[in-house]
């Protein structure tokens, strides 16, 4: 991971509660919008909302709300923040050399049994966005808060 600087212009991109239905889709969806009309290729955006998907499920499931996505773009950079209500900070897995997309038992056979095995396998949401940053996301917590945020860099702004 690299040291996150607070760059640019931050605009909270969209708010949601724990009661919001459907809230991963919601967030895919603003974000996509918002970087749609600041004129990001497809490229940077298709990353973008990978990575904070992986974001907003995470708070989802171990924070508490409301929650928030906030987005900075500068001229070398796209730094995206998820912010909950809980200030822990996650431990951070491991990363090791080889691609850790393999299955967990690589000799565990085929068929549909395997297929349903590989896909239930959890805890890669990080592995993967660490791959689309190149290492550029952590975490900071202030007070009753933290924030996830990756930063995505080299964007290339259409014209």
């Amino acid at each position: 991971m690299t040291a996150h600087h607070a760059l640019g212009t931050t605009n909270v991109v969209w708010r949601w509660t724990d009661r919001t239905p459907n809230a991963s889709a919601q967030a895919r969806v603003a974000l996509h919008c918002a970087l749609d009309q600041l004129g990001y290729d497809d490229e940077v955006i298709n990353d973008a909302v990978m990575a904070v998907s992986e974001f907003v499920a995470n708070a989802i499931e171990h924070a508490v709300g409301p929650y928030e996505m906030r987005l900075r773009h500068t001229a070398a950079e796209l730094i995206c923040e998820v912010e909950d209500h809980d200030p822990r900070i996650p431990p951070i897995p491991d990363f090791p050399a080889s691609a850790p997309f393999l299955p967990a038992e690589p000799d565990r056979g085929g068929g549909l049994e395997a297929l349903c095995a590989l896909l239930s396998e959890r805890g890669r949401g990080l592995y993967i966005v660490h791959e689309l940053t190149n290492g550029a996301w952590g975490f900071c917590s202030q007070g009753a808060t933290k924030t996830a945020w990756f930063a995505i860099p080299g964007v290339v702004v259409r014209g």
